[in-house]
């Protein structure tokens, strides 16, 4: 059982006396500051300019850019949305998740601790970023602040941040997504990027069905991952997202085969293709429509092996769940897509 141990006038002014001009307090203050001289957002608004004034508060607040707040958020919203169970929401918009023990300090006999005080004594994370006196762990804005202030101790540069984001998540994978999201954002500079297209241009010659977990031979036994869209050599394969390339190259299986990585931490997995679009490397931002490739029939060898199988585009999906990522059956989606770029073209 656990004993709760009240935090004592004497504890408070010890605290006080140990840092009385601690920097944390000041940037607290700050963001209580901005968020009172701007009143909240509108029911009735648009739901991401809300995000992204939210965001920018937090900049103001904690000098870290704007697009690096979205993209911590969103990263936190995509492993939340993968592991519900073991994130589950505490805000209402923001996709922050910070355990108790992190949030009150592992050493806080109150795991339930919202005083701004006695957590920092205790070097909980946990900050009043809207300056209500609380540091409350289900605020949309003192979980996002106290996360990027957090993040952001070692400095706020787009070169020093990522430092931070190591530090927080111990995690290679963790900080590269941030970083892909982060460049993504700054790219287009809004937040409304999920629009999606078919891989395909409609008017083409194309058929698919839904061949998710069928058996495949060649270099073992394994299943299916993906859809395999039949159409014929060179026809143009496009980003079906906004993202970012991740991968480019020869895979055994895969052929000439480009990965790019979207905001909702899917891995859209283009194989077999022809060829690229030199135009494009790793690291560059695409968006739906755009061609990256062309229709092939590479893969199963050495580097231009072709013509074992018929042409097609092997499209898969993958969601990263923070440590691993597993595919998931894209062909929902392609049909939706499909049917959305039919209707498009329908309303020119």
């Amino acid at each position: 059982m656990k004993v709760l141990i009240p935090m004592t006038a004497a504890l408070v002014t010890l605290s006080l006396l140990i840092n009385p001009t601690n920097s944390n307090a000041n940037a607290s203050m700050g963001g209580a500051q901005i968020l009172n001289d701007n009143t909240a957002s509108a029911n009735s608004q648009n739901p991401f300019d809300s995000q992204r004034e939210l965001y920018d508060k937090l900049s103001s607040v904690t000098n870290v850019e704007w697009y690096w707040v979205a993209a911590v958020d969103q990263y936190e919203r995509t492993m939340s949305r993968a592991r519900p169970k073991a994130r589950p929401l505490l805000g209402e918009t923001v996709g922050v998740f910070i355990d108790k023990e992190l949030w009150a300090g592992i050493l806080n006999p109150d795991d339930e601790d919202n005083s701004p005080l006695s957590i920092r004594w205790f070097n909980g994370i946990g900050r009043d970023g809207d300056g209500n006196g609380i540091a409350e762990r289900n605020s949309d804005f003192d979980l996002l602040y106290s996360l990027i202030r957090h993040t952001s101790l070692k400095g706020t540069t787009d070169e020093h941040f990522p430092i931070g984001l190591w530090d927080y998540y111990q995690n290679s994978r963790s900080v590269q997504r941030i970083e892909q999201f982060a460049a993504i954002y700054k790219h287009y500079g809004q937040l409304n990027l999920f629009e999606h297209a078919f891989p395909l241009p409609i008017g083409n010659n194309y058929s698919y069905k839904d061949t998710w977990g069928d058996k495949r031979g060649w270099g073992g036994r394994r299943t299916h991952e993906g859809t395999d869209i039949f159409a014929g050599y060179g026809t143009p394969v496009r980003s079906t997202c906004y993202g970012i390339i991740e991968i480019k190259g020869w895979n055994k299986f895969g052929g000439w085969r480009i990965g790019i990585r979207d905001l909702n931490n899917h891995y859209h997995y283009y194989a077999h293709l022809q060829g690229f679009d030199k135009t494009i490397k790793v690291g560059d931002i695409v968006e739906p429509g755009q061609v990256v490739g062309w229709v092939g029939s590479s893969g199963y060898g050495k580097p231009g092996t072709s013509g074992k199988f018929p042409p097609h585009l092997h499209y898969g999906i993958y969601s990263d769940r923070g440590l691993l990522e597993w595919a998931f059956d894209p062909y929902p989606m392609l049909r939706r897509w499909e049917q959305g770029d039919y209707r498009k073209l329908r309303s020119k």
